[in-house]
């Protein structure tokens, strides 16, 4: 018997080139893995700086985690759903609490941010090239840009992605066949109802996105797909509902009655709050705790790019042709929605007290327009692409005609010596020994003079673009090197107030009562081993979120004060120092004063 080996088919054998990532598709991912790798590194650094708004959404994960409590909104209001809370409580429930198990879901909310940006700008009509940009711009973290992205304090960490997801998915929906789009529809109701309990800060973005699926689906709404993305909105938004229904509150009064509290704001430091400091601020440009002169330049750049981006949004929807379903008219109506979403997020901030009061602080509220990014800087790669790209053909060209057979050596020289050799002229360079080439003097001479006109105004654009765009680059840059700069000392507060916790561990102090921004963080570092109710500097009751501490305080004859060194109410329990009966005896450790009743 003799055995047979069947032959293989050539192609079975052939081994296969591995494929490679295009460059700008490459460059991109490595920009990503770095703007998530700068921000882990400040999260090891205990940078951005935490706070008493933190540690409450700390304590609610904690109470999450232990099955004591399942808080729908932000302890001590009606608005702001504990999302944030529910994500790091089984983070919060391994590891114990802490900063960082609280801001790993953050950081992996921008993870997601920046990889939905870059499909967005690529699904909107744009380039691997201008998809690498808007990775670059959302990777740098300056001060307020990366306390809204990283610090867990309710409503904001979330906001971007979701608002990107809902760009996407209407992307989808005014494209796909009718038989794949509805769990499209159920993801966007979903998502929307979501961001409805957690903050309504994205409510611009909602709307103006929905309205494009009403114009262009409004038939399929009226049927299945309004039933599936009615249910999967009300199932998103069913926290709120349900908490509204059995309490009786309206969050919506909530919302506006935080808008700014006291005396109404003057409309100029409401509009020099939202437009003047409001856009450089939330963009990224802006040094920790304020904005030097020479980074405002983009409370300028802002509106005017709006407007421009709006207006060629606009006519690319007008001017589109492939019907309804076009891909260029659906892109540029996403465009549209983005920066019609960006522009009522700033009107409504402009019209809260709080731009006017704390302007500085509040313009967290405009940090999604980073969602808008990919819609904003369109118009600058517009105007900027067609000029690089003009140089490489350029060049191209002119070595085509170098490597042709009998280029005359005058033409050539004088096509070399342009500045930038047009196609009419190579093209005579090519036929002029080949005698096939004829043109009328006149028709030639005014065809390439309004080229030269043309090219004249495409290039100064261009050059203007790509100044805006290495602004854009080069402030933002600079606003993240001073965040490392700051990180040194950040990060020594942060051991101060380790030592602080560790000293009262020492001193077994299980009751304290202290300001409003140190009493949660110091109830949530310690885990609820240290209850801390909230005084005011005049040493009279504050603000308590969980009123439940200040009843366990009060129970308690030997509980402490805590003040930091040097404060208004460190000042205050120093005159109740002495021999006599109520005084305190003090501590001090490392920036702080704790103050023991005498016994």
């Amino acid at each position: 018997m003799t055995a047979g080996v069947r032959e293989e088919p050539r192609e079975a054998v052939r081994p296969r080139t591995p494929r490679r990532l295009p460059l700008p598709t490459l460059l991109a991912l490595l920009v990503g893995f770095a703007g998530v790798g700068y921000r882990l590194a400040l999260l090891f650094a205990d940078v951005p700086p935490t706070n008493s708004d933190e540690a409450t959404m700390g304590l609610a994960a904690l109470h999450i985690a232990r099955g004591d409590g399942f808080p729908v909104w932000f302890y001590g209001q009606a608005y702001m759903g504990t999302l944030e809370a529910y994500l790091a409580a089984p983070l919060v429930a391994l590891a114990g609490p802490s900063v960082l198990v609280l801001r790993l879901p953050t950081l992996a909310l921008y993870a997601l941010f920046l990889l939905l940006s870059w499909r967005l700008t690529r699904r909107l009509g744009g380039d691997r090239w201008y998809a690498l940009l808007v990775v670059a711009v959302l990777a740098l973290g300056a001060d307020r840009v990366v306390k809204n992205q990283l610090i867990a304090g309710g409503g904001y960490p979330e906001l971007n992605p979701a608002g990107a997801a809902l760009a996407l998915l209407t992307v989808g929906l005014c494209v796909a066949g009718a038989g794949a789009r509805l769990p499209r529809w159920a993801a966007w109701g979903l998502i929307a109802g979501v961001l409805l309990w957690v903050d309504p800060l994205i409510l611009p973005y909602v709307l103006t996105l929905g309205a494009l699926l009403v114009a262009r689906r409004w038939r399929e709404l009226a049927g299945r797909a309004g039933a599936v993305l009615a249910g999967a909105l009300l199932l998103g938004a069913a926290p709120m509902l349900v908490d509204s229904v059995r309490h009786g509150r309206n969050p919506v009064t909530a919302v506006l009655a935080a808008g700014g509290t006291g005396a109404p704001a003057d409309w100029a430091d409401r509009l020099h709050g939202a437009l003047v400091l409001g856009p450089p601020l939330a963009s990224g440009f802006c040094s920790p705790g304020r904005c030097a002169t020479w980074q405002l330049w983009w409370a300028v750049a802002f509106p005017v790019l709006l407007v421009l981006a709006a207006l060629a949004a606009w006519h690319t929807v007008r001017r589109a042709s492939g019907g309804p379903r076009s891909a260029e008219r659906v892109s540029a109506g996403v465009r549209l929605a983005l920066l019609g979403g960006a522009a009522g997020i700033l009107a409504v901030y402009a019209l809260s007290n709080a731009a006017g009061q704390t302007p500085i602080e509040s313009s967290r509220y405009l940090s999604c327009l980073a969602v808008a990014v990919p819609a904003l800087l369109w118009p600058l790669w517009q105007a900027a692409r067609p000029l690089a790209a003009h140089r490489l053909t350029g060049q191209r060209q002119l070595a085509e005609v170098a490597a042709s057979d009998r280029p005359t050596e005058r033409r050539f020289a004088e096509v070399a010596a342009s500045d930038r050799p047009t196609e009419r002229q190579l093209a005579e360079v090519a036929a002029s020994e080949e005698g096939g080439y004829r043109h009328l003097p006149e028709m030639e001479s005014i065809k390439a003079a309004g080229e030269r006109a043309a090219g004249a105004r495409a290039r100064v654009a261009g050059t203007g673009a790509l100044a805006v765009l290495a602004g854009v680059l080069g402030t933002g840059v600079a606003a993240t090197v001073d965040v490392i700069r700051m990180a040194p000392a950040v990060h020594a507060e942060a051991d101060r107030h380790r030592s602080l916790v560790d000293t009262l561990g020492a001193l077994d102090v299980r009751n304290v009562r202290g300001g409003y921004w140190t009493c949660n963080r110091l109830t949530y570092a310690t885990g609820e081993n240290v209850v801390c109710a909230v005084v005011d500097d005049d040493l009279t009751p504050g603000f308590d979120r969980l009123p439940a501490y200040r009843r366990e305080v009060a129970a308690d004859p030997d509980a402490a004060w805590v003040a930091p060194a040097g404060s208004p109410l460190a000042a205050r329990l120093d005159e109740r120092l002495g021999a006599e009966s109520g005084a305190f005896d003090v501590v001090t450790v490392a920036g702080w004063r704790i103050y023991l009743p005498r016994r």
